[in-house]
């Protein structure tokens, strides 16, 4: 039998779950999906890769079964249900999920964002949809052109309404609250509950049901965490040295801003690693078949903004990659959120130069982790040596092997032969957890760096940090050098 029959939902949307593998609700499904039923407006705070989208989707398509019908007329199909999204990846990939959803039930949908056709927008909308998918900027375009109505929309979603309110849209989105019926319901799902988040709760919902799949603003527990202290000048060498020797599959790398992400992408590719960009000033056709490319496995790095990452639908996805430090902690939790999904185990690597301390010490707080201090051999910052000089000790029988291309012979020793190759996420976050114990030291020397925040916030909470050595990666990978 399958477990969604119990939650309320009718056989119509069962049976499109059933095709698709879906028997089990997730805990943010489990949760809000009778609650939604009842009709009540919801609080939630689920990070990406919980199955958020079905969790509001769903029972809201239940709801809505009331207006199905098989007529041609525009008027008897007005816009009944309002999904509003931080970017247009997200957007055209809710919409997407509705077609599954709805196969068995007459309801019609479309999905506007910019950097596509408008006239084909509006010819959709004109002829009736009583779900629209949409990100701010081009539903307000709509409704200047008088090409959408949203005087009878019932339910309005704001998916990742966080980030919304980061890109600056909280105004936009007040404005077009006040447009829609007194009486909608509104399913506000967000991965942080910032006060900007719990204001706008407290305008415009009635008496929401407040929804917690885990503790505010935490990491998922998939995902193991590295943290690698690195000179800003020498990180572009050390990401291609990781890609190489983890044997990443495939991978996500983030950039702050577009400059980083075109520059990223063609240092990657000079070294033959086939890598592509992905932000707003890429046409909407370019970014479709880049995404579709990565999905296929034709492209084995992603080179992302944070604003362009949103809504990347991409499953068992192992490794993701902060090239720089996000420009405010909370979207550290959104960007290690692309791996570790639906239950998967991923790794999380974050290259941290001397200007992102502050931004390290804040990620910290937020997460309520100590996240300990990596370094990869022969890419030790110089702005932590002397630190590391006074500090280090080396545990003896280990392999240590210097990152530089060192002889095939020197990345095995005589009584440790090179493992067999392991293909899983379990067989690299063991071999990562090995590389971290080589060598370690611990803070005896924090007096060296007074003025340091890095060093005041790890002397506070006494953090471990650890130096790993990129060829004991790749030994224990079995992985042959490029």
């Amino acid at each position: 039998m399958n477990a969604f029959n119990t939650l309320g939902l009718s056989n119509e949307i069962v049976r499109a779950l059933d095709e698709q593998g879906y028997t089990t609700p997730t805990p943010i499904q489990a949760a809000a999906i009778p609650k939604v039923l009842a009709g009540h407006d919801i609080l939630a705070a689920a990070q990406t890769g919980t199955g958020k989208t079905a969790a509001f989707m769903l029972p809201s398509l239940e709801r809505l079964k009331r207006f199905a019908n098989t007529s041609a007329s525009p008027a008897m199909h007005p816009v009944r249900m309002l999904v509003l999204t931080p970017t247009r990846e997200l957007a055209d990939q809710i919409d997407a999920n509705i077609t599954s959803y709805i196969k068995y039930l007459p309801l019609k949908h479309t999905v506007v964002f910019g950097g596509t056709n408008m006239d084909t927008q509006v010819q959709a909308l004109r002829s009736g949809r009583e779900i629209v998918v949409a990100t701010v900027g081009r539903l307000l375009d709509h409704v200047s052109q008088k090409t959408i109505q949203l005087n009878k929309v019932d339910i309005l979603v704001l998916d990742e309404a966080d980030r919304m309110l980061d890109m600056g849209f909280i105004d936009d989105i007040r404005k077009i609250i006040a447009m829609l019926p007194k009486n909608r319901q509104i399913l506000l799902f967000s991965a942080t509950f910032a006060p900007e988040i719990k204001r706008l709760a407290n305008d415009f919902m009635h008496l929401p049901e407040i929804i917690e799949v885990a503790a505010q603003n935490a990491t998922n527990k998939n995902v193991e965490q590295h943290m690698i202290a690195v000179d800003a000048s020498r990180k572009r060498h050390l990401l291609e040295r990781l890609i190489v020797d983890l044997d990443m599959p495939q991978v996500i790398v983030f950039c702050k801003t577009k400059i980083s992400v075109d520059q990223v992408t063609r240092d990657l590719s000079r070294k033959g690693i086939v890598a592509k960009a992905i932000h707003g000033d890429k046409a909407q056709q370019t970014r479709t078949e880049t995404l579709a490319a990565f999905k296929e496995g034709k492209v084995k790095v992603l080179v992302a903004t944070d604003v362009a990452a949103r809504g990347l639908d991409i499953s068992e996805f192992p490794f993701v990659i902060n090239y720089e430090l996000p420009s405010n902690p909370e979207d550290y939790v959104h960007r290690i959120g692309r791996t570790g999904r639906a239950g998967a185990e991923g790794i999380a690597l974050s290259l941290m130069d001397e200007t992102e301390q502050r931004m390290y010490e804040s990620i910290c707080k937020l997460i309520k982790q100590d996240l300990p201090l990596d370094k990869i051999e022969n890419f030790e910052p110089r702005w932590m040596q002397k630190h590391e000089a006074q500090s280090t000790h080396t545990t003896s029988g280990q392999l240590v092997v210097a990152a530089s291309r060192a002889p095939k012979e020197a990345a095995v020793t005589k009584d440790k032969p090179r493992a067999a190759h392991p293909s899983n996420t379990q067989a690299r976050k063991s071999a990562l957890a090995a590389a971290s114990s080589v060598e370690s030291k611990t803070d005896v020397a924090l007096d060296d760096f007074p003025d340091s925040p890095l060093i005041k916030g790890r002397r506070r909470r006494g953090v471990r940090s650890q130096r790993l050595s990129c060829a004991l990666l790749q030994s224990n990978f079995g992985v042959k050098r490029r």
